[in-house]
């Protein structure tokens, strides 16, 4: 299972740098084996909010992806929960800017 973090559905959803890349990689994806956390879902919507009070997104353009978004988490994605501990736990990874990323 690959989990898959905020950033990359943004970019696959809105228009970025990296964009088309993104949507091929996770199109190559094999069926049932992405998975994203309850908290991807809030700071998918966060994201949005940014680039719609930055200028870079429409209102209009926001409730479309928000809806793509949901449609895809539906089907193509694990939706796993998150607890306090894992809350902490990323906190902890987060504080290692280091670590690069998978994609």
């Amino acid at each position: 299972m690959l989990y898959v973090d905020t950033s990359v559905l943004i970019a696959a959803l809105t228009r970025e740098l990296r964009t088309a890349e993104i949507q091929d990689w996770l199109a190559a994806q094999p069926a049932g084996q992405l998975a994203v956390s309850d908290w991807v879902l809030t700071e998918f919507s966060a994201a949005l909010s940014v680039k719609l009070r930055m200028g870079q997104l429409a209102p209009a353009d926001r409730a479309e992806v928000l809806a793509v978004f949901a449609e895809l988490v539906e089907r193509s994605f694990d939706v796993l929960p998150v607890s306090r501990l894992e809350f902490r736990m990323a906190a902890r990874f987060a504080d290692q800017y280091q670590t690069r990323a998978c994609v």
